[in-house]
C-alpha cells in the first residue's frame, strides 16, 4: 500500500485520536467523577488517613462504593456523566493534538512516516514523544479541562447549571488567566505521564511482539501480529504505571482548578481562593494538613479508571486509524 501523504496522515491521527478519545471518557467518565470528588475533598477519604489528626472535619467520601451510593443517591444515574460534556470537548481536541504531534515527532525521530518503523524507536525517543505530544495537547484542550473539573465537583445543589454560566463566570471572576489555572503542575505532570504512557505502551508492544515470535519461531513477527487482547494489555499496563507515578501532581491541579468554588456545606471544608501560592506551596501544605495519604486521594478510582481508559484510548485508536485511512485510499 502507498505510504499517505503528509495531510491525510495528519487527518488519520487527529480523527482517529478524537474518535478514540470520546469513546474512552464517555465509558470511564464515572470513575473519574469519583476520583475528582475524592481529589478535592480536603477531609480524609481512608481509613488509614482516619487514624491521623484531622483538621478539617466528618468526611463526605470515604470509599469507591459509598462514594457510589452517595451521588447515585442524591444526583441520580446522570451524576455520574457530570461535566462529560466539557470533558468531550476537552478529549477530543486534546487526543487528537496528541496523536498528530506524536506522530510529526516519531517520524522525525526514526526517519519515517510508517507507524511499523516507529515501533522500533528507543524507550527514551518514545518517551520524549510521549512527553512533547502532551504538553502540546494540554495547551491546546485545558479550559474545557477546567470546567470538566469544576462540573464534576460542585455535587447539588449546582453553582454552575450549565458550561456556558461556568465559562462566563471564571473569566468574570479569575479573567482570562483563570481558564488555566492549575496549568503549571498540569504541564509538570504531563511530561512524566505522557512520556511513560507513551514510552511503557511502545515497550510492552515490542515485549509482547518478542512473545509473539517466541511462540510463533518466527523471528519476523510485526506489530499487525498482536492481537486486540494483547494490545487492550499494554494499554491497560501503559496507562496504569503512569497514573500511579504522577497523580500527587494530578491532586495538586484539581486544587488549583476548584479554588474558591462554592458547594453544599455537606461536602466538607472548601478551597478556599489563593489557598496555595504555587505547585511547591499546595504539595507543601497537602503533606502538613493531610499527610502523605491526602497526595494520593482518588488513586484508586484513578488506577482502575486509567488501566480501561488507556487501554480502550489505544485499541480504538489502532483501529479507527486503520478504518480512517482504508477510507481515504
Amino acid at each position: 500500500m502507498e505510504e499517505p501523504g503528509q495531510v491525510k496522515r495528519a487527518v488519520i491521527d487527529a480523527t482517529a485520536g478524537a474518535i478514540s478519545g470520546a469513546i474512552s471518557r464517555t465509558v470511564t467518565s464515572p470513575l473519574d467523577v469519583i476520583k475528582i470528588r475524592f481529589q478535592v475533598q480536603l477531609e480524609p477519604t481512608t481509613s488509614i488517613a482516619f487514624l491521623s489528626k484531622n483538621v478539617y472535619g466528618p468526611s463526605k467520601y470515604t470509599g469507591m462504593f459509598q462514594a457510589s451510593k452517595d451521588i447515585f443517591r442524591e444526583e441520580g444515574l446522570s451524576g455520574f456523566w457530570r461535566g462529560n460534556v466539557p470533558a468531550l470537548l476537552m478529549v477530543m481536541p486534546y487526543t487528537a493534538i496528541q496523536f498528530m504531534v506524536l506522530h510529526k515527532v516519531k517520524t522525525f525521530a526514526s526517519g519515517s512516516s510508517k507507524a511499523e518503523d516507529h515501533i522500533h524507536l528507543s524507550p527514551y525517543l518514545s518517551f520524549m514523544s510521549g512527553a512533547l505530544a502532551g504538553c502540546a495537547a494540554t495547551v491546546g484542550s485545558y479550559p474545557f479541562d477546567l470546567v470538566r473539573t469544576i462540573l464534576a465537583s460542585q455535587g447539588e445543589p449546582k453553582i454552575y447549571p450549565s458550561m456556558r454560566s461556568a465559562f462566563v463566570d471564571i473569566i468574570n471572576t479569575r479573567g482570562f488567566r483563570g481558564l488555566y489555572a492549575g496549568l503549571s503542575p498540569t504541564l509538570v505532570e504531563i511530561i512524566p505521564y505522557a512520556g511513560l504512557q507513551f514510552g511503557t505502551y511502545d515497550t510492552f508492544k515490542r515485549w509482547t511482539m518478542s512473545w509473539n515470535a517466541g511462540l510463533s519461531s518466527d523471528p519476523t513477527a510485526t506489530e499487525e501480529s498482536l492481537s486486540s487482547f494483547q494490545l487492550f494489555l499494554c494499554g491497560l499496563a501503559a496507562g496504569s504505571c503512569a497514573k500511579a507515578v504522577c497523580h500527587p501532581l494530578d491532586v495538586v491541579k484539581k486544587r488549583f482548578q476548584i479554588e474558591g468554588l462554592q458547594r453544599h456545606p455537606r461536602y466538607g471544608a472548601r478551597v478556599e481562593t489563593h489557598a496555595y501560592r504555587n505547585m511547591y506551596d499546595a504539595l507543601q501544605r497537602i503533606m502538613q494538613r493531610e499527610g502523605w495519604p491526602g497526595l494520593y486521594k482518588g488513586i484508586v478510582p484513578s488506577i482502575v479508571k486509567a488501566a480501561p481508559a488507556g487501554a480502550v484510548t489505544f485499541v480504538a485508536y489502532e483501529y479507527t486509524a486503520d478504518w480512517v485511512e482504508s477510507l481515504l485510499t
